[in-house]
Parts: C-alpha cells; sequence; structure tokens
C-alpha cells in the first residue's frame, strides 16, 4: 500500500501542473449523495459514483457530456426508448473482470438466476476515503472488496482502492482512474478472458449502424416482443492510435480508442487511454459496434491467438496496479488533438 500512495502522490502532482492553460479550467464539485457522490463541473451534472446496494458493482452513472446530452445507456436503471435491452450487466462506467478464481465478476446482475449466482463475483462498496475539490480538479477516494458468492469474511479475493481524479476544460471533462487491487486471499489468478475491465455502455448515437435486427425498449422501458431492424440515429465509429477503424478495432492493441458519435446535431468524442506502467501496455480493446467499450489490461490470447496466453497469479499481500483514462469532449477531435491528451496523462512517467 505505500508504493500504491508514493504512486498516487506523483501521479497527481504532475498531473496537476501539466493539464493545459488556466483560464480553460472549470471548477469542480464534490457532494456527497444517498450511496452515491455526485460531480458537478462547472455547476452542472457531470456524473455520479454510485454504490447502491441492489448494484452488482459501484459504477459511474450518468455520465453528461459538455452540452449536457447523456452518452451512456440507461437500460437498465432509466431505459430510454430505442434503447438496446441486452447485457443488463453493461451500466455506467465500471471496472471489474470475467475470470478472477473462477468467479465471474464481469456478467453479474439483476438477471442472474438465483440457482447460478454461485458462478459470478460482486464487488462491494466499503468507505469514501476522501472526496474533495482542489485547485485543479477534484478527487475520490474509495475502498471496495472483491467477494466471491459467499458473503462472510473469508468470501474477500481483493481490496480495491481507487482514486478518481475529475479534471474540468472548456469543452472537455476527464475521469483519471488510478486502481490498485491487493489480493486477500491465499491466491488471486486472473485468467485471459476477453470481458474486462475498464468499460462504459454507450448511448444510442454512439453504435456502430446494425445489419442485425435486434430488441429494443419503449419508452416505458418495456423490451419489443418483436426484434426489429433499425439505425435511425445510430452513427458512431471507432478509431485507435494505430489507425484501425470501425469494427477493426475491436482486439486491436491500441495506446488509446476513440469512440465519436453525433447526438442530434453535436459531435462528441469518448476517449479511454491505457497507461505505459499497465500491464500488458498497450491493452487489447473490447471495441463493440453495438455499444460496448472497453480496455482489457489482462485478456490477451483471447482476442487474439498470435498472443501467450495470459495468466496473472497473486499472493496474499501482494498488489496489481492500473492507470486508466476516460476522456468525454465536444467535437470530433484529431489524432494530433488526442494525443496532446495522452501525453499529458502519461508524463507522471518522465524523469
Amino acid at each position: 500500500m505505500k508504493l500504491f500512495i508514493s504512486l498516487l502522490l506523483s501521479f497527481c502532482l504532475l498531473q496537476g501542473c501539466n493539464q493545459g492553460p488556466e483560464e480553460g479550467k472549470l471548477k469542480v464539485e464534490l457532494q456527497t449523495r444517498d450511496q452515491g457522490v455526485e460531480v458537478l463541473i462547472d455547476g452542472q451534472p457531470f456524473t455520479t459514483y454510485r454504490y447502491d446496494s441492489s448494484l452488482e458493482k459501484p459504477v459511474l452513472y450518468p455520465i453528461h457530456a459538455p452540452d449536457g446530452s447523456l452518452v451512456n445507456r440507461g437500460f437498465p436503471l432509466e431505459p430510454r426508448a430505442r434503447e438496446r435491452s441486452d447485457h443488463p450487466h453493461h451500466l455506467g462506467l465500471w471496472f471489474n473482470y470475467g475470470d478472477v478464481n473462477g468467479y465471474d465478476f464481469w456478467n453479474n446482475s439483476y438477471a442472474v438466476e438465483a440457482e447460478r449466482k454461485a458462478h459470478y463475483g460482486r464487488i462491494v462498496h466499503r468507505e469514501v476515503v476522501r472526496a474533495e475539490s482542489l485547485d485543479d480538479g477534484a478527487e475520490l477516494e474509495v475502498k471496495m472488496d472483491w467477494l466471491a458468492p459467499d458473503t462472510d469474511e473469508s468470501s474477500r479475493l481483493l481490496e480495491e482502492h481507487t482514486v478518481y481524479r475529475f479534471l474540468g476544460r472548456e469543452g472537455c471533462y476527464i475521469v483519471d482512474r488510478l486502481t490498485s487491487l491487493r489480493a486477500l486471499a491465499d491466491t488471486v489468478v486472473f485468467q485471459d478472458n476477453k470481458e474486462g475491465m475498464l468499460a462504459i455502455r454507450v448511448d444510442r448515437s454512439f453504435e456502430h449502424p446494425s445489419d442485425r435486427a435486434v430488441k429494443y425498449t419503449d419508452a416505458s422501458g418495456r423490451v419489443s416482443e418483436v426484434a426489429v431492424l433499425d439505425n435511425e440515429g445510430a452513427n458512431g465509429w471507432y478509431r485507435n492510435s494505430e489507425g484501425d477503424e470501425g469494427g477493426d478495432a475491436w482486439g486491436k492493441n491500441a495506446r488509446w480508442v476513440k469512440l465519436r458519435g453525433s447526438k442530434g446535431s453535436d459531435t462528441c468524442s469518448l476517449v479511454l487511454m491505457d497507461h505505459p506502467s499497465n500491464i500488458n501496455y498497450p491493452a487489447c480493446w473490447h471495441a463493440r459496434g453495438y455499444g460496448l467499450f472497453s480496455i482489457n489490461n489482462l485478456g490477451r490470447q483471447v482476442y487474439n491467438p498470435e498472443l501467450d496466453f495470459f495468466r496473472l497469479e497473486l499472493k496474499a499481500g501482494e498488489e496489481l496496479h492500473f492507470r486508466h483514462r476516460f476522456l468525454l469532449a465536444a467535437g470530433d477531435l484529431s489524432d494530433a488533438e488526442i494525443e496532446t491528451y495522452f501525453r499529458e496523462f502519461t508524463q507522471s512517467d518522465k524523469p
């Protein structure tokens, strides 16, 4: 944990010095809510850290672009008309994994039948350690437990210690997530799995146009009984740091991936970034046209048979650290603009 705190302090100090011109910064505030912490940028809602007891993991939900529009899917919490009704575990912006000691933390949701719950893990919020506004953004520090299906103390596989750093710039909102996982069980094994790790399920506007019929929700959240093919409003498009576009971005290794889409007359760019300090950098990407946008540092051969099969084992007390950035900007960011944000994010590794 000492190493984690040291990395955190270095990360935060350097990030605070490299975020662009002072006049472009917006005030970020944190407000405690019932089972959550709301993030306001320039007085307007950005997102909320939610840890409702009904959820199988804490999430950032909802997520607003600088123009106020929602970029996340509402289903299943707040279904909106013409949304896909698949994958109820895809909720907001979240972090977990599909195979930890054989338990599936990714696919767990209210939709899993009771007789199958023994195969699924869940992540439980334990503590808000710190929530404070700073001169450059705001920081939320939290602790969580990754639990096997049993609910006694012996079911604790991992302790997660995460710092969210929220930054506001003119036309751009940023979440930097610094994650530490410490093994509590004698042995914790992560197996090569495509279901991971930091992910967002996006609004229909950011989906790729589909050539397959799917089921949608109506205005009341009810699922349509007849599958339909309807691409109205869907105009999302992926592009990664290596120049792969559209469906070709899935499974590739890349430093960052952009998902661009227009909602009404406003174009928006969602960008996820890997960090050179992360294991298996640059990561593989679980970037699906139907609206799942995810970076996965532990999935390898499951994406690309030319990569080695990956298996990571932690002994009790050992830690695994990740740094990721989620960037949400008005307009269609160019590669050069994204590279500027990427250099800012990764500068903490420089002497």
